[in-house]
């Protein structure tokens, strides 16, 4: 599934080819997403320009003005630019075509993504409820152990729950704990402060790298360009299970916690 640094790979590549450009039209193929496409989409869209696109955890906002386009992609879908005239395929639901030409695409196999629109981001029933970003200043130390300490949750639940924090997805929670020291089945109220500064730092640092890496590219997952991210040929745990860990040798463990694989080393997490 794009996780956080997925979406804010995907908002960089779409920016400056996007950002001034006025949409022309809208192709809404197959409306039958997660959420159905609003009939009315292309009325409240189309002329408008886009003055810019942000994101919200793992939500691409479309600033046009006077109302935003809520975007998305669900477990397996990505936003690439395709020639105009390029064949639409069976999984391509939704084109966005602006008046220099540029044309973008939606494509979602697993159709659990969601085009959607909004005069009210703050309120929108999607967005109201998040937690902070993490990497933003208001996810610190002090937040995290408050949020810790009333519940009895392993604290990987915790810190990918999107109302505590908002983009930590299975991979970078895994990775988040080692470089923490911290076991993913560890009940969250048990974490000092000094723990969960450092896993404010990890996640913070691990989210960085991944960026900058372009992402994890898991299934179907790619850049607007097309090009897959690699940040999972870094990870220290994630993925491998009974492989020495690269720190102590100490082979990694695997866990199911909440129907998801949970990586660790016993050496370096306790």
């Amino acid at each position: 599934m794009p996780e956080l640094p997925e979406v804010e790979t995907t908002r960089l590549g779409l920016l400056p080819r996007l950002q001034g450009r006025t949409l022309k039209r809208i192709v809404v193929r197959n409306p039958r997403l997660r959420w159905p496409v609003p009939d009315e989409l292309a009325a409240q869209l189309v002329g408008q320009t886009l003055h810019g696109l942000t994101r919200r955890g793992k939500y691409l906002l479309f600033d046009f003005g006077a109302v935003s386009q809520i975007v998305h992609l669900g477990m397996s879908g990505s936003l690439r630019f395709v020639e105009p005239d390029e064949p639409a395929a069976l999984h391509d639901h939704v084109d966005w075509l602006f008046d220099d030409g540029t044309t973008l695409r939606l494509r979602d196999p697993r159709r659990f993504g969601a085009v959607l629109w909004t005069d009210d981001v703050a309120c929108h029933p999607l967005l109201a409820h998040l937690g902070p970003e993490p990497l933003t200043p208001d996810f610190d130390a002090a937040y995290l152990h408050a949020q810790c300490q009333r519940r009895n949750a392993a604290i990987k639940q915790v810190i990918m729950d999107a109302q505590v924090v908002v983009g930590v997805g299975n991979i970078y929670a895994s990775e988040s704990l080692f470089h923490a020291g911290i076991r993913p089945a560890t009940a969250a109220r048990r974490l000092t402060r000094p723990a969960c500064a450092r896993l404010v730092a990890s996640i913070k640092q691990v989210l960085t790298a991944a960026i900058a890496a372009g992402g994890s590219s898991l299934r179907d997952y790619v850049h607007s360009s097309g090009e897959l991210g690699y940040f999972q040929l870094q990870t220290r745990v994630y993925d491998r299970a009974g492989l020495p860990c690269k720190t102590c040798a100490t082979p990694i463990r695997r866990i199911v916690q909440g129907q998801r694989a949970s990586f660790y080393c016993p050496g370096c997490q306790r």
